[in-house]
């Protein structure tokens, strides 16, 4: 079955640190642009980094410019949002994106909630 699945969100203080892991199953993400989207209650969905299958360099929102780091391994078909001086800003579903440009498909993972509040 093709899906991807997040993990490792959860409830944390403001300032604390989070690392998201999206894990695909049933195709090679080797071939895809790997990127993570965050959507807040009430807002639009939005894209916060992107890194690209030939490694490019990453890009990153404004908000997220500074404290998130993406990266990817190929080889275990995963991917991983580092987060780091977290904010109740922060606050949203994030959802991992596969967008195998060649084929113009896109796979969607159903997101993992992470709050930050005190």
């Amino acid at each position: 079955q093709v899906q991807l699945v997040e993990s490792g969100g959860g409830l944390v203080q403001p300032g604390e640190s989070l690392r998201l892991t999206c894990a695909a199953f049933g195709f090679a993400i080797k071939t895809c642009s790997m990127n993570w989207y965050r959507q807040a209650p009430g807002q639009a969905r939005e894209l916060v980094a992107m890194l690209s299958n030939d490694r490019a360099r990453p890009m990153y929102a404004e908000s997220a410019k500074g404290r998130f780091t993406i990266s990817r391994n190929d080889v275990e078909n995963t991917a991983e949002l580092q987060i780091d001086s977290l904010n109740p800003d922060d606050t949203a579903v994030y959802y991992c994106n596969a967008h195998d440009w060649m084929t113009d498909v896109q796979y969607w993972g159903r997101g993992t909630q992470v709050t930050v509040s005190s």
